[in-house]
C-alpha cells in the first residue's frame, strides 16, 4: 500500500500529539497531596536535564534535582529528572516544547538552534573561545541579549547556562599543527566547525556522535572533533594517535522554564532556585574545565588520570602559529559565513554584544 502525503501528515500529527501527551503526563509540576490530606506531601517538579552519561549530568544536574533540592528545602520540595536524550524529546524541538509548556522545565543545547535561531549560537562559534576564561567573557557579553530574547520571543526564562568540555581534534596520523589537517577528512558536528576545518584545507564530514568510531574504523574519516574526555570514553586512544589541545568549540546548554510554569511555582521555591541554580551553573563550569584537562591527561596516559582510560597518545599543544590561524580563520571565514547564513540581524546582534567585547566586529551582509 502506498502512503500519500495526506496520510503522512496525519501520521506525523498523531506522533506529535502522542509525544506531547506523554510529555505532559511526565513533565508537569504538581503538589502531590489534595487539600485536606493529613500530611502534605512534598511539592514535586519534573525536569528534563542535559545529556545522559556525561559527568555534568551524573555528577551535577542529577544529584542537585534528585537529592540536593530536598535537602535544601528541608523536604518541602523534590524533583525528578531525566536526561533529554532519554526522554524521547527531539533536541531541536526542546525550545518549542518549553514555549508551549509541554516541557515546563528543560535543558536545550544551544547548537540545536542552528537552523531556526542561528543568532543564539553566537557565543560558541568555532575558533572564538580558545579557553574557558575567554568563553566566560564571550557569554557574559551575550547573555543579557539571549535572556531577553528567550523571555520576550519565546516565553522562556533562562535560569542557567551550562557548558560542556572543550571539543578538540583527534587524528590517526601524526599532527604537528592545525595546518596539518589540510587534505584530511575530519568529523565535525556543526556548520561552524565545518567552516573552521575547511579554512584549514581539511574536508569536513558531518557525523553524529554515535558514528565517530565506525567512521574512523571504516576509514571514512581520519580525524574527529569531539570532547577530550568523551573521546577517551569512546576509545579514541586506541584508534587515533594524536590529539590537539586547541578548543575548536565547547558546547553550551540552557536550562529554562516556561514562563507560566515558573510564575506558578510557590514563591519560596522560586527564591530557592534563584539562589541555588547559579551555584549549580558554577559547579558545572568548574566540572567542564576539570574534565577538559583530565581528558587530555587520560589520553596521554598521565598518572593524574582517574576518570578515564589511560592511553598513550601524543598531546599536541597549541603553538603561536596555531593561535594566529585561529584568529585569522575566525575573522575571515567563520564569522562572515555565520553572518551570511544568519542574515543582517546576526551582524547587528554580534556588533551590539560579542563584537565590542572581543574587538571583532562583523561586516554587514552584502
Amino acid at each position: 500500500m502506498f502512503t500519500t502525503p495526506r496520510t503522512l501528515t496525519s501520521h506525523f500529527r498523531r506522533q506529535a500529539l502522542l509525544l506531547c501527551a506523554a510529555l505532559v503526563a511526565w513533565g508537569g509540576v504538581h503538589a502531590a497531596d489534595p487539600p485536606g490530606s493529613s500530611a502534605a506531601a512534598p511539592y514535586k517538579l519534573r525536569v528534563v536535564g542535559g545529556l545522559a552519561a556525561i559527568n555534568q549530568y551524573t555528577r551535577q544536574e542529577e544529584p542537585f534535582w534528585s537529592r540536593e533540592l530536598s535537602r535544601l528545602s528541608g523536604g518541602k520540595f523534590q524533583a525528578e529528572i531525566v536526561p533529554f536524550d532519554r526522554a524521547g524529546v527531539p533536541g531541536n524541538e526542546m525550545l518549542r516544547l518549553l514555549q508551549l509548556g509541554v516541557v515546563p522545565f528543560g535543558t536545550t543545547l544551544m547548537s540545536s538552534f542552528t537552523s531556526q535561531y542561528p543568532e543564539y549560537t553566537a557565543p560558541d562559534l568555532a575558533g572564538l573561545n580558545p579557553d574557558i576564561a575567554t568563553l566566560k567573557t564571550t557569554l557574559g557579553a551575550f547573555r543579557p541579549y539571549l535572556e531577553k530574547a528567550l523571555r520576550e520571543q519565546h516565553g522562556v526564562e533562562a535560569l542557567a547556562i551550562y557548558v560542556y568540555p572543550a571539543q578538540v581534534v583527534f587524528c590517526k596520523k601524526p599532527l604537528r599543527a592545525l595546518s596539518d589537517l589540510s587534505g584530511r577528512r575530519v568529523r565535525v558536528s556543526s556548520s561552524t566547525q565545518a567552516d573552521f576545518v575547511g579554512a584549514l584545507g581539511g574536508v569536513p564530514v558531518l557525523t553524529s556522535f554515535s558514528q565517530i568510531v565506525p567512521s574512523l574504523t571504516a576509514g571514512n574519516t581520519e580525524c574527529a572533533i569531539t570532547g577530550t574526555m568523551s573521546g577517551n570514553i569512546l576509545g579514541l586512544p586506541t584508534l587515533t594517535s594524536h590529539v590537539h589541545t586547541l578548543p575548536v568549540t565547547w558546547g553550551l546548554a540552557i536550562f529554562g522554564a516556561n514562563q507560566a510554569a515558573w510564575a506558578g511555582l510557590p514563591a519560596d521555591l522560586r527564591e530557592l532556585l534563584k539562589r541555588e541554580l547559579p551555584r549549580l551553573e558554577s559547579a558545572i563550569w568548574a566540572e567542564s574545565e576539570r574534565e577538559t584537562a583530565e581528558g587530555l591527561a587520560c589520553n596521554r596516559g598521565a598518572p593524574t588520570c582517574t576518570g578515564g582510560t589511560k592511553g598513550a597518545m601524543v598531546v599536541v599543544p597549541a603553538s603561536p602559529q596555531d593561535e594566529r590561524s585561529r584568529q585569522e580563520i575566525l575573522a575571515s571565514t567563520v564569522l562572515p559565513r555565520w553572518v551570511q547564513r544568519c542574515g543582517a540581524r546576526c551582524a547587528q546582534t554580534w556588533n551590539q554584544t560579542i563584537g565590542p567585547a572581543r574587538g571583532l566586529l562583523a561586516a554587514p551582509v552584502k
